[in-house]
């Protein structure tokens, strides 16, 4: 669709319009998922606030696999050294990508760097960087630094990739995120000194002196009281280890908590139906309490998607008749509809399983649409791109399609008249 305003205001009053051009209502909302552009998840100006104000219940869902992203973000502005790790990595980026000859270079040899220092066709500027970055990936801390930035972005990424799944849900998500702090919290306390093993034993591999560089002092008579060598070494390795190690894995840690506040906010609404354990831990007190707060969240003009009463009844008998076994949120809700006595809990689980965890699978729609249309198939028609696009993105319904039904349909339709 076509969009001039592309404000808070402007995106509002186009997301309404559609939904009233195709005959749906508002007031059946019950969960939002949008990117982490201000425009649209503003808490005073974005689409998210402005939807809120007129459908309560359309609760605002996070986007989880972006909120991972700008916690990567978060810890590459966590400090300098931070920060000059990875413009040490641009910069070779930047260096070899210049040129398809220096881009051989790199895949065919790992000491691209020093054959490039002593190329006799390359330009000063770029033997001087290329001398200059050698020197940087040469030295222990850069070295020590990569195994630190590997451990964090590698349980980093595990998560994400299982965020962004189809069959993700809130409880599972929770869980995820509940680990990876678990994760950092017992790293902070461990991983420096595994991170230290690791990386001592790439340096003996590379030849590197495993040890941090220590400021040159001009040399004089030294008095009784001052330190020596091996205890500034040891002090710098403290250093590194505070102003680094610690400033990093913190600013991750804190990071994640403060983009998924609102997840806790959802597991305060729906954590009674998570699992069939945390069901039955509930007593009636707190069962009626956890059953009102879900109707407050879901009521709207005088309308609500429950009947409170009706829904810990439910409850009750569902807490005594449920297997001893663990069961997940699905597990109940597949119980339930096959009971098919219980509605006002098949309503609570319904919403809990549509609300938006994340919006993986409406950024793929757009990654396929740049696939499908680049600058080599710049003519192709809207109508076209959006029959590919679908079928791309609907590629499991496509594998079950039958080809030659639909082949022998088009052939008949096109049949050229015979003279």
């Amino acid at each position: 669709m076509k969009v001039d305003d592309t404000s808070g205001l402007g995106l509002f009053k186009v997301l309404v319009d559609s939904i009233k051009l195709f005959g749906l209502d508002i007031d059946d909302i019950r969960g939002q998922g949008y990117d982490n552009g201000s425009n649209m998840k503003g808490k005073h100006q974005g689409v998210q606030r402005r939807l809120l104000d007129i459908n309560p219940r359309a609760l605002y869902m996070p986007c989880a696999c972006h909120s991972l992203n700008l916690t990567l973000c978060d810890m590459a502005k966590s400090c300098a050294k931070a920060a000059s790790f990875f413009g040490i990595v641009q910069r070779i980026y930047i260096l070899f990508s210049g040129s398809t000859k220096r881009w051989n270079v790199l895949l065919d040899h790992i000491l691209a760097l020093s054959q490039l220092q002593q190329a006799s066709d390359l330009e000063l500027s770029d033997k001087t960087d290329a001398n200059n970055l050698l020197k940087a990936l040469g030295s222990f801390e850069f070295i020590l630094g990569m195994v630190i930035r590997y451990d964090i972005l590698f349980a980093v990424n595990t998560v994400s990739k299982r965020l962004q799944s189809p069959s993700m849900c809130i409880d599972t998500t929770l869980q995820q995120i509940e680990d990876m702090k678990n994760y950092f919290n017992n790293y902070r306390n461990e991983g420096f000194a595994s991170s230290m093993t690791i990386a001592k034993s790439i340096a003996s591999e590379m030849g590197v002196e495993p040890s941090f560089s220590v400021k040159r002092k001009a040399q004089r008579k030294k008095h009784f009281d001052e330190i020596d060598t091996n205890e500034e070494i040891l002090q710098a390795e403290k250093a590194f280890e505070v102003n680094y190690f610690l400033v990093v894995v913190d600013m991750a840690n804190t990071s994640l908590k403060s983009k998924f506040e609102e997840l806790q906010t959802f597991k305060s609404i729906f954590g009674f139906l998570l699992s069939s354990t945390t069901l039955k831990s509930l007593n009636d007190t707190e069962l009626e309490y956890c059953c009102t707060k879900f109707l407050k969240t879901f009521s709207s003009h005088d309308t609500s998607d429950v009947e409170v009463n009706d829904l810990i009844s439910e409850l009750k008998v569902l807490k005594l008749s449920l297997p001893e076994r663990p069961m997940s949120s699905m597990d109940i809700f597949e119980y339930v509809r096959k009971m098919d006595s219980y509605p006002n809990i098949s309503i609570a689980y319904r919403i809990l399983f549509t609300a938006p965890v994340t919006v993986a699978s409406a950024e793929r729609s757009f990654s396929k649409l740049k696939l499908l249309k680049n600058y080599l198939r710049s003519t192709m028609s809207q109508q076209r791109l959006n029959g590919l696009a679908t079928l791309c993105i609907e590629k499991k319904l496509l594998d079950e399609v039958d080809s030659n039904t639909i082949i022998n349909d088009f052939a008949s339709r096109n049949d050229r008249r015979k003279f």
